[in-house]
């Protein structure tokens, strides 16, 4: 076992995790440690805790020092110079005519390299564009290609929910996110619905998937044949997930069909059997969905 803390280089980023030595490093302090960007300016999110070592593919680096008052201005002062350097750059994309869209601009805390994040449909040759950040700054230059999630994660912004963006607020890494999570929570395969600012897959599909297998494995499907406690035997015409109730087609002894609501504890039937992904889709659905999994595709490969 290792004892160890965990520490975010930006808000809501990854959590690295280093050997906190002999310093006292409370949750909320700053601490300097070492990266492969180079030394970096952390805060401590994670307690000290013990974590097997076999869980870590890399050795576990030790923190230089706790970060004292210097340390803490130098990285606001970073903070204004990279304010100013993203100003600079963006006349340099447009002084070059390049096709890229400049998201964020990055000091290093030791200011041995500036990093600059982008989004672009291709390739970008930028190399002259290098050259001249380069003259201007005297340091490494560094341009780094990002992916529409990276970018929104890192601009922010509001969901249609009308609250902040997951990924933004609370979310250290981005969460698997699938078409059949839309299908099982009974949602609709308009992409203009289920997709998030990124244009890809909203991540609070995610959320309330494991809710959602749970209670839908207690319903039955639409369509199935169903019996009643008071053995009235019916088909089942829709279901309401969160209340857990269910309507079926029962006939009378007068041959009248009617709809009667139960809930789920009222009914016998057998286990719910789990739908193939296109099942019981019509054309225009059929549509949406390969639009959606062309896009949860490219997400993909812009990750990588």
């Amino acid at each position: 076992m290792k004892e160890v803390i965990g520490v975010r280089f930006r808000d809501n980023g990854k959590i690295y995790f280093f050997d906190p030595l002999d310093y006292e490093t409370e949750t909320g302090s700053f601490v300097i440690v070492e990266t492969a960007r180079g030394v970096e300016f952390g805060k401590v999110v994670l307690g000290r805790r013990e974590i097997d070592e076999e869980k870590f593919q890399m050795p576990i680096k030790p923190i230089i020092r706790p970060a004292n008052q210097e340390d803490i201005d130098k990285y606001w002062e970073n903070k204004e110079k990279s304010k100013k350097a993203f100003a600079i750059c963006l006349e340099k994309i447009k002084k070059h005519n390049l096709d890229m869209k400049l998201i964020e601009a990055e000091y290093t805390f030791d200011n041995n390299k500036v990093l600059f994040y982008f989004t672009a449909d291709g390739r970008i040759d930028f190399r002259e564009l290098v050259k001249d950040l380069a003259s201007v700054f005297k340091t490494r230059i560094e341009l780094r290609q990002i992916g529409v999630r990276d970018e929104t994660k890192i601009v922010g912004g509001i969901g249609i929910c009308g609250r902040e963006l997951c990924c933004n607020k609370h979310l250290s890494e981005f969460v698997p996110v699938s078409i059949k999570m839309a299908k099982e929570q009974n949602l609709s395969l308009n992409p203009t619905k289920i997709s998030g600012v990124c244009g890809r897959l909203m991540c609070c599909l995610k959320h309330e998937q494991d809710t959602y297998e749970y209670l839908n494995s207690r319903l039955p499907n639409i369509g199935d044949t169903v019996r009643t406690i008071d053995g009235r035997k019916g088909e089942v015409s829709s279901v309401n997930v969160l209340r857990q109730k269910v309507k079926i087609i029962v006939t009378d002894e007068d041959d009248n069909k009617e709809i009667e609501e139960y809930a789920v504890e009222e009914l016998k039937f057998k286990p719910r059997k789990k739908k193939k992904n296109n099942e019981k889709i019509n054309d225009s659905e059929l549509k949406e969905l390969e639009a959606l999994e062309y896009m949860e595709g490219k997400s993909k490969l812009d990750d990588e």
